[in-house]
């Protein structure tokens, strides 16, 4: 497809059919009896899962640590008194300082005054049975289909009941016509892929992670969009604190996870349980990314700890004889907002540039907080975006629907051979497995760019930006970040231009497949930035781009703008453009 020419045509509209035109719908679902589901059957006898969890944990600690039980037992339990004095919460089970206390005493007297090694180690490999027993039942959650239905009809009811409300901007139109929720909850991507391939094999969800609201709407979009039985995810075991939210975590099939607790063994139980669940055919979810971005932008750097699982899970199904495969299918959220971005990214300032900043507090825990962040992104037309990525092996090549894997090249290579040693027997091979891993995270990000999509706000602010930057050559990013952006707003035709020039530039490395775009990108630059400035500046109260009184386009905070530039800035495309002048004014007098 050929692209406009930036000087000349910058505001033409451009007449091309958009990527991804399986957006807006909705699916049947692959598997809707629940009692079928792995999760459910998985959850149906947790007590011999967790003791098979138990044993696994056990016999990975002592395979790596067992020349060293005691200095992994004392490093342990260390961390675990110094976590129930400084950072106790609600959920904590009763008297647990008590209870390392008690454990430490013990480790130290066995250690100590015993005669015998072989006591001492008889010791400590009971003691760490006791601890891996504990976090074994703390992490594995429940399943309850009961629950899940009424989850399922509750998040469709209130997501429902908002759209209709937002779409006729108030409350009056609760119960007014019907707005489909696939319309605005967009599912797109190789949708149809991902079902096929979740029939014959394990399909393991890697997303991008932005907002706390992220696991709520994948795994409803997947159910209820997707047409896809539930996957397993990670719970912050803080969320456990409140009674209601507790509730529904432990009984959604969520595994709780406690960010406190870095010790060794806990870690370990952590990659067993995933490794585990991904065997036995659980559908799984995780962030690669290990947390929210606070910069904004897409992940390229990611944990590889879950990650490396996957390998392993598949190379254990393997060693016993099964055929099935495991499928990787990353996920790229595109949001026109972000309710957290003003809290994210004065953190990722603060963090990089060891600067004093005035901390905003992280407003997404209220029910109101919630209702507000949808209300607002659901009004004026503005959509969510879950795109699903080209599914991989744990190898990182692509899979057809078919569940064949192909390199790069086009050739058809089999997963099961990338695990045989030089005799041709599949082995365990930590160290190749972990090379596998790294591979299979640098194609994941690799995706995330290929796959996700861009929206008008993320073109807009990245423009805008780099007009900021142009105008203010020699001022590092901590010196913008205090120039009064209330005395600036910025050259329309200039800013138009910029966007223009970075439109053609995405649709060409669209045609190369290495991104997606919304098909508002085929608009003009003028309906472009319109649409930014309807998302991104309805919502903030420092907004990133809006109109003044006078109809000038202004920026409230370079620091909100710079946030949404950033979910551009590993493409790298400002060498791409040529700047013209003027980029930005200052305001004569007072505003």
């Amino acid at each position: 497809m050929a692209t406009v020419t930036t000087t000349e045509q910058n505001t033409n509209t451009l007449v091309a059919t958009p990527a991804f035109e399986n957006a807006g719908r909705r699916y049947e679902h692959i598997a809707p009896d629940l009692e079928k589901w792995d999760i459910y059957r998985l959850h149906e006898d947790r007590d011999a899962f967790v003791s098979e969890l138990e044993e696994a944990t056990y016999e990975r600690l002592l395979e790596e640590h067992g020349g060293d039980l005691q200095n992994l037992l004392s490093k342990t339990i260390f961390s675990e008194q110094n976590r129930t004095k400084q950072e106790p919460w609600k959920v904590d089970p009763p008297k647990e300082r008590s209870y390392y206390k008690r454990l430490a005493k013990m480790l130290a007297t066995r250690s100590l005054d015993e005669e015998e090694q072989t006591t001492a180690d008889n010791a400590a490999r009971n003691i760490l049975k006791r601890i891996v027993h504990r976090y074994s039942d703390e992490i594995v959650g429940h399943f309850k289909i009961p629950t899940f239905r009424f989850a399922r009809r509750f998040l469709t009811f209130f997501f429902g009941r908002l759209l209709n409300a937002a779409d006729g901007r108030s409350f009056r139109s609760l119960f007014s016509k019907k707005i489909l929720l696939q319309e605005k909850l967009l599912v797109r991507g190789y949708v149809e892929r991902v079902r096929e391939l979740s029939k014959i094999g394990t399909v393991v969800f890697v997303p991008t992670h932005f907002s706390n609201l992220d696991s709520i709407l994948i795994g409803y979009a997947l159910d209820q969009v997707a047409g896809l039985p539930a996957v397993s995810f990670g719970a912050g075991l803080n969320l456990y604190n409140t009674g209601y939210t507790a509730y529904f975590m432990n009984r959604l099939g969520a595994y709780r996870v406690d960010r406190r607790k870095r010790n060794g063994v806990y870690m370990t139980a952590l990659k067993m349980f995933s490794k585990l669940i991904i065997k036995k055919g659980v559908p799984s979810l995780f962030f690669p990314g290990g947390t929210r971005s606070r910069s904004g932008a897409l992940e390229t750097k990611l944990k590889l700890g879950l990650l490396g699982t996957a390998v392993e899970a598949q190379r254990a199904s393997y060693q016993e004889g099964r055929e099935e495969k495991i499928f990787i299918v990353p996920v790229i959220l595109s949001y026109p907002f972000v309710l957290e971005a003003q809290f994210l990214v004065e953190q990722h300032l603060r963090e990089q540039g060891q600067e004093r900043y005035i901390k905003a507090s992280d407003n997404f825990q209220s029910l109101r907080s919630i209702l507000k962040f949808v209300w607002g992104v659901f009004s004026k037309g503005n959509t969510i975006t879950i795109s699903l990525g080209q599914p991989m092996d744990v190898l990182g090549n692509r899979v057809e629907a078919t569940g064949l894997s192909y390199v790069r090249s086009g050739r058809h290579v089999s997963t099961r051979e990338y695990f045989r040693d030089q005799h041709g027997e599949i082995n365990q091979d930590y160290q190749r497995e972990s090379e596998y891993t790294r591979m299979l995270g640098e194609k994941i990000v690799e995706r995330y760019h290929a796959d996700g999509i861009v929206l008008p706000s993320h073109i807009a602010s990245y423009a805008a930006f780099a007009l900021v930057e142009r105008a203010n050559i020699g001022t590092d990013l901590y010196g913008i970040m205090r120039l009064p952006a209330e005395e600036f707003f910025f050259d329309e035709p200039a800013l138009l231009n910029v966007i223009a020039q970075l439109r053609d530039v995405l649709l060409d490395l669209s045609n190369e497949d290495r991104v997606k775009v919304s098909p508002e990108l085929y608009e003009t630059p003028e309906g472009i930035l319109q649409h930014a400035m309807d998302s991104i500046g309805n919502f903030h109260i420092q907004k990133p781009l809006h109109r003044d009184a006078d109809g000038k386009v202004i920026c409230d905070s370079y620091a909100m703008l710079y946030y949404y530039h950033n979910r551009l800035s590993t493409f790298k495309l400002k060498g791409k453009i040529k700047y013209p002048k003027p980029l930005i004014h200052e305001f004569a007098g007072v505003r």
